[in-house]
């Protein structure tokens, strides 16, 4: 098969060079003024019927009639068909079009809008031009690409041969677009950030490392924008936000990839509970926009954002999808006695706080499948958040989960520096005893607390698995163009 392919690959670049002797080298050419794409063509043919339109896009399927091939052009938007007579284009263009022209090739066509006898809206050539030859061979046009690792390595190919494709990534797009102007019409900024710190920080994981030659300085990736946002809120801005990369040096799942899309944004003056109801609100707007309805079907689950989002503290979610109370649980030792006879691993620096989090997603992540707020998450592994002033064991922090997943993260900004430094010290002794995704102490953070951090509300989105969910996607790698992958040699 191998062998065949590379005879059909040479035969194409001994084409190109019987062009170039011609003085017809495709690369040579450097513009085509397109002013038709295939989409207005087939949907709006009594607009442009008998009119001349310019097309261009990859060649996709030829029929060969004798005097006369029909032929399928591949633009952006979809396909349209090409009629080619050596009448209308020459006998010689012609023959070249059979003899060196392959199926992969872009070309561009100017022609006149037409119907068949048989009814099909097509494009009757007057002039075809090869804009690049196509020295490798596309997939079989049945069957497509479906070779899963192969699709993800080469998505170039996977986005000509399966329109889905294509589709998924323009209801991406879209979906970015409309959270932009949901935000932007609730009054928030868009700013950009460092994606290179000093100390990584806003989150609990472990970063990427690299290295600035000239300042002679290790550095990170950015894990989360968080911090560099609220000190922006410190110095005057009301509601901000940041669409952009982070990076996490962690494992690669169907809902994790090392880098990945957040949106993240800070709001003064409000707290968890007006982050709840902006999370609710921009979730039904974005499920409107993207799956046509606030009802839309997931891995063959309906979800529904039409009725009011749930809420439940996490200790509401243990005692009632595990059976365990964990306002009745004295203190850690005897949390670690409950986790012990429920199989929850744990390790001996862990506190009751960091125990009710490990019997959540053991047992109640998975049941909370309609979209649910979970709040008061316990302080200890909600380092950033404002303690409950009622019960400071418990945090002002809510995650949104859908089908059994974690979608956005929220809660009232700790905006008190002396208990901030209190809860960096916690993170480093987590550090000292071997936890590389705790967080290292941020001086300037706590330096920009102490000038003064009004109170506020943060909220951050997974905008790849928001995607997936819109898009019924199965894998994060699906809604990537690029997804990490471990190289072949």
């Amino acid at each position: 098969m191998d062998n065949e392919i590379n005879i059909l690959c040479q035969q194409r670049r001994d084409k190109l060079a019987a062009l170039q002797e011609m003085g017809k080298d495709p690369f040579h050419t450097t513009t085509f003024n397109v002013d038709t794409h295939s989409i207005r063509i087939t949907e709006n043919f009594d607009e442009v019927e008998g009119k001349t339109v310019t097309v261009a896009g990859r060649l996709m399927s030829r029929r060969d009639m004798g005097k006369a091939s029909f032929c399928d052009l591949q633009d952006q938007e979809g396909r349209v068909q090409i009629y080619i007579s050596g009448d209308n284009i020459g006998a010689d263009m012609y023959d070249e079009f059979n003899r060196k022209w392959d199926i992969g090739d872009i070309f561009g066509v100017v022609g006149e809008v037409f119907k068949t006898k048989r009814g099909e809206i097509s494009v009757r050539a007057v002039t075809i031009t090869l804009l690049a030859k196509s020295l490798q061979i596309l997939p079989e046009k049945f069957h497509g690409l479906t070779d899963v690792d192969k699709r993800y390595r080469q998505r170039y190919v996977d986005l000509i041969m399966n329109p889905e494709v294509r589709k998924t990534f323009i209801k991406r797009s879209a979906l970015i677009k409309a959270m932009r102007l949901f935000l932007d019409n609730r009054g928030f900024m868009e700013v950009e950030t460092p994606i290179l710190h000093t100390i990584p920080g806003g989150a609990s994981a472990r970063p990427f490392e690299t290295h600035h030659n000239a300042l002679h300085l290790d550095m990170s990736l950015r894990i989360a924008p968080e911090l560099p946002l609220k000190k922006l809120i410190v110095g005057g801005f009301d509601r901000v936000y940041e669409i952009g990369r982070c990076f996490r040096n962690e494992g690669i799942s169907i809902k994790h990839n090392p880098e990945f899309t957040s949106m993240e944004l800070y709001q003064a003056y409000t707290d968890y509970h007006g982050m709840m109801e902006l999370t609710e609100s921009l979730f039904r707007h974005l499920a409107q926009e993207i799956a046509g309805s606030a009802k839309f079907e997931y891995q063959g689950q309906e979800i529904d954002f039409e009725a009011p989002f749930a809420r439940i503290s996490m200790v509401d979610a243990v005692k009632k999808y595990a059976g365990v109370d964990f306002d009745a649980i004295a203190g850690v030792k005897e949390a670690k006695e409950v986790a012990k006879a429920h199989k929850i691993h744990f390790k001996p620096v862990h506190s009751k706080g960091e125990i009710l989090s490990f019997f959540f997603e053991e047992f109640a992540e998975e049941h909370l499948v309609q979209p649910t707020f979970v709040t008061d998450h316990p302080v200890e592994i909600s380092f950033l958040s404002k303690a409950d002033p009622t019960n400071p064991d418990y945090t002002q922090r809510f995650e949104l989960f859908i089908g059994g997943r974690e979608y956005a993260n929220a809660f009232s900004e700790l905006n008190d520096p002396i208990d901030q430094r209190r809860r960096f010290e916690h993170q480093e002794k987590l550090r000292q005893a071997g936890d590389d995704e705790a967080s290292p102490i941020d001086e300037d953070f706590i330096n920009a607390l102490e000038v003064g951090l009004p109170p506020t509300g943060g909220l951050g989105v997974g905008i790849d698995r928001l995607v997936m969910l819109l898009t019924d996607s199965a894998s994060i790698r699906d809604v990537l163009f690029f997804p990490t992958m471990k190289p072949l040699q």
